[in-house]
């Protein structure tokens, strides 16, 4: 998948995604990813955003987004942006908040192309564990979520 810059986080890389002056994609990078810089004036922005949440987690992302999927999954993915840091929801609350159930909906986080700016990490399973994450339950995508979580005080 070709990015238009790979900036790096604090718990790797990120690739980045943009269409002119909007957002359409992160993408969590493995660790050692090689990065690439951009010029871009929106890129720069997309940048300095995401370094003011890893120095403040309660930063509010202010980005033109512009995620691709269903209207259920666009639904979902609303839902996901109105957890504010520091919380979590199971995959059931918000399942019950669309009258729909926790599958559909894990599955619809997992497939979530903005995550940290749109927060699927605070997403956990109702046994109060991680749950899934970017649809991998090993590897660095559960490590990220760790990292994420514990930066914003929940774990």
């Amino acid at each position: 998948m070709n990015h238009d810059a790979i900036l790096p986080a604090p718990f790797g890389a990120l690739g980045v995604r943009v269409n002119g002056e909007t957002l359409i994609g992160l993408e969590f990078l493995p660790p050692g990813t090689r990065l690439h810089a951009s010029s871009d004036a929106f890129v720069k922005q997309i940048a300095d955003q995401l370094d003011a949440y890893y120095a403040n987690p309660e930063h509010r992302f202010s980005l033109a987004l512009a995620p691709a999927g269903t209207e259920f999954r666009r639904k979902v993915w609303q839902a996901l942006a109105k957890i504010p840091a520091g919380r979590t929801l199971t995959y059931g609350d918000i399942a019950r908040q669309l009258a729909s159930g926790p599958r559909a909906v894990g599955q619809a986080v997992g497939d979530n192309p903005i995550p940290i700016i749109i927060p699927c990490h605070r997403v956990i399973a109702a046994d109060g564990g991680l749950g899934g994450f970017m649809h991998s339950r090993t590897g660095y995508s559960q490590d990220i979520k760790r990292w994420l979580l514990a930066h914003e005080h929940v774990l």
